[in-house]
């Protein structure tokens, strides 16, 4: 069995998209709880963006190999991997790192069994897009039916799964913001959004209260952090409200003359958080999660698997481009073969 594989690398660690290209790299040896899988797939995610550019923190002793979900065949084991899988299964999972290559070594406690519903290329774009959002829904904002929810950036595919994951657990209200019309009507023919706002052409944060007859929203689920949004987040949250920060796509200041009153007023949270830096057991305790409330609604169809484009692994520039150009409705796959 060959010591290397091919895996996608970056020119100089760190770089723009003109930087990927795939090389040879050791093969990883799985130990302890782990499973080698053979990749046939793997999703992209905007924290790939800011990695490749050398702006992410990757995990201690995580591979420096790009990407962190996918799917593929296990084909050997470390010394004490989880019962319930053996050689040959199919299976989908999360991962700290290492996904952008044939192989890949991950703990059992992250694999997820390939349903015969679902293609290669739907499993890969699952694990790490449905698990943020039930991570930010569930156990950081503590979501419960009846609740009201605004999720920015609505056409992301972490929102995509969260804005399904509230319509079918009976949000009294969902709400999305997007940069373009198209996306805003995708949130709410698509998704099943309540109402969707254009953050270019319209004040969202005076829509939302408006259409909350000037309550607000309970939750609140951000990934651009600066910039005028935390004001508008502040303006249009309810009483007792939460807002969930998972990224930080507006910059990290704030403009001069922000008003924090609303976290008195308003009795509000403001929570940072994140899924990578995550232990495995509480990783693991969120895949269990997926597996019984979201598996048999992707087998059965009731939540939709977007996939935006699949390409083949030698065109990963043109992959990080669809992403860098914000055009994406769903997911950005690559495959293996």
């Amino acid at each position: 069995m060959s010591e290397t594989m091919r895996a996608v690398d970056i020119k100089g660690g760190a770089g723009p998209v003109s930087a990927l290209h795939i090389t040879d790299v050791p093969k990883p040896k799985p130990t302890g709880a782990q499973a080698l899988i053979k990749i046939k797939a793997f999703g992209l995610n905007r924290m790939d963006l800011l990695q490749r550019e050398g702006h992410y923190p990757v995990p201690p002793n995580a591979p420096k190999t790009l990407g962190v979900e996918f799917s593929g065949v296990i084909e050997a084991f470390g010394d004490k991997p989880e019962s319930s899988f053996k050689i040959g299964d199919e299976v989908f999972g999360l991962a700290y790192g290492g996904a952008y290559a044939e192989y890949i070594a991950v703990s059992t406690h992250m694999l997820v069994h390939k349903p015969k519903e679902l293609s290669w290329e739907q499993c890969a774009g699952i694990p790490e897009t449905w698990i943020t959002a039930t991570q930010a829904m569930y156990l950081v904002a503590k979501f419960a039916p009846g609740k009201s929810i605004l999720w920015h950036a609505g056409a992301s595919s972490v929102s995509i799964s969260g804005i399904q994951l509230s319509v079918a657990d009976s949000a009294s209200a969902v709400y999305a913001t997007a940069r373009q019309d198209e996306k805003c009507d995708f949130a709410v023919k698509t998704l099943g959004a309540t109402a969707a706002f254009n953050t270019k052409t319209q004040d969202w944060a005076a829509e939302v209260l408006k259409a909350t007859d000037g309550k607000g929203v309970d939750i609140i689920i951000d990934f651009i952090g600066g910039g005028e949004y935390f004001q508008k987040n502040l303006d249009a949250i309810a009483r007792d409200g939460v807002i969930v920060n998972l990224g930080l796509m507006g910059g990290t200041k704030l403009p001069e003359g922000t008003d924090i009153s609303a976290f008195i007023r308003k009795r509000c949270s403001y929570v940072g958080s994140s899924l990578r830096s995550r232990d495995e057991d509480y990783q693991g305790k969120l895949r269990d999660q997926l597996v019984e409330h979201a598996l048999p609604r992707f087998k059965d169809g009731r939540f939709k698997l977007l996939i935006d484009k699949v390409l083949p692994w030698e065109k990963i520039q043109d992959a990080h481009q669809l992403l860098e150009d914000n055009k994406t409705k769903g997911k950005v796959i690559c495959t293996i073969s």
